[in-house]
């Protein structure tokens, strides 16, 4: 019995050893202590966005509902909404192709897409006719006030939305959704009361001139925007009053908002894409070319020295040196290109034109890819584009015109800065943000790196100059940035791989 006892000891010892060592410690994670987000001194309850196709959500060389819904004021409008935002409402296409119509008659193609059916990748306008009918006018109002085309001084312009007018006075974008034929952008954006907003305006006031390989015309010093053309340089001063007019109208009830300034439109992919030396030649036709241009080279040669009709030098060595032009077999060959600023020396010989090759400092437009090569006479084979006949001045923004783009840019964001300063906004560097895109990308949470390469990159859209709906992305988390910083706000942003960097049909 005593035994029985002993061993009834034992297991209760072991049992009681052996229940501490098998005690399960609770693993059951400890939920994250919910974030509260605020507004800080912000009220986001009214959001109201004014600017340009880069506020609309235009991509791919197109407006159309998805790029509409991936605009960086929605993304905006989605994170106000964790802080006491309210609904954002936005003038939608009638579908994802992006053509307008008016009266039935199509004015504008559809948005972009990468084909793949000639063999190489190239992008191509989606199939399809698009159905946003412009004088289908919607009810209002809309939060989202972008209006791709519209320059500075455009929201300030009665009849701008006039179905009237479109293709002159009229922007057919803004006439789907104007409250009246004769009111303003700013009219219909300040008549909302709005308690937040964003101003991004003022690139197409230079972006046009740019593109257009400086085709347009530097318009500083004219105070008359009546008078400029579609791809001209607004005057820094008439940028200034725009902005100044768009701000003291939307705070005048003591709104608080975020302004953007001007990204450098000389580093998009629709100038760096090309390159300048795109060319291929054989022996046989680069000895024919060098041939055909030898008579204009030994004249170049004689007019910078004084071994010409007139006696005297008519151009420096130098620029006889750059306007000396020479193929080699083989890849390489830069395009032939006419040059505005070159001594003009056709007033001594028809033959004399202000032509060169291009060198690297160069610019050449996305489009150019697709007429280098081509026919100018399709009867006659030697009549090639960008070698036996210049690229006209649309092709390529020189040295020269680029300055002027810059200098427009740099007027254009001291005015923006200053007045970001007197109605006491927060300020979205935009310029350097897409510098730096374009110079390191950016290293999204996977690893990945967002560029400005075309096609691949995934920073910009198919048409070389808006963003993708990743590039918005990155925007947008600038424009928080810049809202937090100012108003001590805590909006988390967004995930720029929840949106995607090139629409894939």
């Amino acid at each position: 019995m005593k035994k029985f006892l002993a061993l009834l000891s034992m297991f209760g010892l072991i049992f009681v050893s052996c229940s501490d060592d098998d005690t399960v410690a609770d693993t059951t994670p400890t939920p994250p202590t919910p974030i509260t987000f605020t507004s800080g001194s912000a009220d986001f309850s009214n959001y109201v966005s004014l600017g340009n196709s880069l506020t609309a959500g235009f991509s791919d060389a197109a407006l159309f509902q998805s790029g509409q819904t991936a605009s960086f004021p929605n993304m905006l409008a989605s994170n106000f909404e964790l802080a006491g935002g309210g609904s954002f409402n936005i003038p939608f296409m009638a579908d994802d192709l992006g053509g307008l119509t008016l009266g039935g008659t199509p004015i504008s193609g559809n948005r972009l897409i990468l084909s793949f059916a000639s063999g190489s990748p190239a992008p191509v306008p989606v199939s399809g006719q698009g159905s946003t009918e412009v004088s289908n006018v919607l009810s209002g109002p809309f939060n989202n006030m972008g209006v791709p085309g519209a320059k500075s001084y455009h929201l300030l312009a009665p009849g701008y939305g006039n179905v009237a007018g479109v293709g002159s006075t009229a922007n057919p974008y803004f006439v789907r959704f104007a409250s009246s034929p004769n009111t303003t952008i700013l009219a219909d954006a300040a008549a909302q009361n709005a308690s937040f907003f964003s101003l991004w305006i003022g690139n197409n006031d230079v972006l046009g001139y740019a593109t257009s390989g400086g085709a347009g015309v530097d318009q500083t010093g004219n105070l008359d925007p009546s008078t400029y053309g579609g791809s001209d340089v607004s005057d820094p001063n008439v940028v200034a009053g725009s902005i100044n007019a768009i701000l003291q109208a939307m705070t005048a009830n003591n709104a608080k908002g975020v302004i953007a300034n001007i990204p450098d439109v000389t580093t998009i992919p629709f100038l760096t894409t090309v390159p300048h030396n795109p060319v291929p030649l054989d022996a046989a036709t680069a000895d024919l070319l060098n041939g055909a241009y030898a008579a204009y080279n030994q004249a170049l040669l004689a007019f910078s020295t004084n071994q010409n009709p007139l006696g005297a030098p008519q151009i420096t060595p130098e620029e006889a040196a750059k306007r000396t032009i020479s193929f080699q077999a083989g890849q390489g060959n830069a395009v032939v290109i006419l040059d505005e600023d070159l001594t003009d020396l056709s007033v001594f010989s028809s033959a004399l034109i202000n032509m060169r090759q291009a060198t690297a400092d160069d610019l050449l437009v996305l489009t150019s890819s697709t007429f280098i090569g081509s026919l100018a006479n399709p009867a006659d084979p030697t009549s090639i584009n960008g070698v036996a006949v210049p690229l006209a001045d649309n092709w390529v923004l020189t040295p020269e015109e680029q300055q002027i783009a810059n200098a427009a840019v740099t007027a254009y964001n001291q005015v923006i800065a200053g007045l970001a300063t007197q109605y006491d906004l927060a300020l979205v560097d935009a310029n350097s943000l897409l510098v730096e895109l374009g110079a390191n990308g950016f290293t999204q949470a996977d690893g990945s790196v967002v560029t400005a390469n075309f096609g691949t990159g995934g920073g910009f859209s198919l048409d070389g100059v808006h963003p993708s709906p990743r590039g918005y992305a990155i925007l947008a988390n600038a424009f928080v940035e810049a809202i937090n910083t100012k108003y001590g706000s805590n909006l988390p942003g967004v995930n720029p791989l929840d949106f995607t960097g090139l629409y894939i049909k």
